[in-house]
C-alpha cells in the first residue's frame, strides 16, 4: 500500500468502514500510519481518534469490534476503504450505522420490488392490485402461478429467442417473490440458506 498521509497537517486520512457481506457503510474514521499498522497487525479495526487525542480500537469498550477484512487505498492515496465483519451494532449510540440505518442485506431493485409486493400485500384492494388478487386466492393458487411460470421457463429457455426466455424469467422470479411473502419469508432468507451452502 503507498497511503499518502503527508496531504493533511495532521498526518489523518478517512477511513470508510463498510460492511463486507452487506456492502453498506457503517462509520468513517481517521487513520495515521500507526493506527493504519495496528489495523494490519491486529486484525481489529483502529482509529486515531481526535477527541482522546490517542490510538482507538473499535469496540475496545463494548465489544462491537470491527474484524478486519480487507483495505484499499482510493486512487489518490489519501482515503482507505475497509472492509470488516461486524461484531454488533457500529455506531456509539447502539445502532448498527452511524447513519442510523440499519445493517441489512440489500439487493438494490429487488429489495425495492419485494417492499411494493409488501405494501400490495397488506395495503391494496384485491380488485385493483394483480398481486393482492394473488395474496386474496391463497398460498395454492400463488404456487400453482410459479409452477407455470418455471415451466414457461423451461421451454424458452430451449427456443431461441432471447427477449421471451428473459421476459419469463421475470415472471418467474416476480411470482416466486410473492411466494416467499405468502409463505412468511423474504429474498435474503434464501440467501442465508445459499451462504450456509457456501461454507
Amino acid at each position: 500500500m503507498k497511503v499518502n498521509f503527508n496531504k493533511t497537517t495532521d498526518g489523518l486520512i478517512p477511513a470508510i468502514i463498510q460492511d463486507n457481506e452487506t456492502k453498506n457503510v457503517l462509520m468513517l474514521g481517521y487513520m495515521n500510519q500507526e493506527a493504519l499498522d495496528q489495523t494490519l497487525a491486529t486484525k481489529k479495526v483502529t482509529f486515531f481518534s481526535r477527541t482522546k487525542n490517542r490510538l482507538w480500537t473499535k469496540g475496545e469498550e463494548s465489544g462491537n469490534f470491527l474484524e478486519l477484512i480487507s483495505i484499499k487505498e482510493d486512487c489518490d492515496n489519501d482515503t482507505l476503504l475497509v472492509k470488516v465483519k461486524p461484531a454488533g451494532p457500529t455506531c456509539h449510540t447502539g445502532l448498527d450505522t452511524c447513519w442510523q440505518e440499519t445493517n441489512n442485506q440489500e439487493f438494490g431493485f429487488l429489495s425495492k420490488l419485494e417492499n411494493t409486493i409488501a405494501e400490495r400485500k397488506n395495503n391494496a384492494d384485491s380488485e385493483k392490485s394483480y398481486v393482492a388478487s394473488l395474496f386474496a386466492k391463497g398460498i395454492n393458487k400463488i404456487a400453482q402461478k410459479v409452477g407455470e411460470e418455471a415451466v414457461e421457463v423451461v421451454i424458452e429457455a430451449k427456443d431461441n429467442n432471447d427477449n421471451l426466455f428473459l421476459s419469463e424469467s421475470a415472471d418467474l422470479l416476480f411470482h416466486y417473490l410473492i411466494l416467499l411473502q405468502a409463505k412468511g419469508f423474504e429474498l435474503n432468507d434464501v440467501v442465508e440458506v445459499l451462504k450456509g451452502r457456501e461454507r
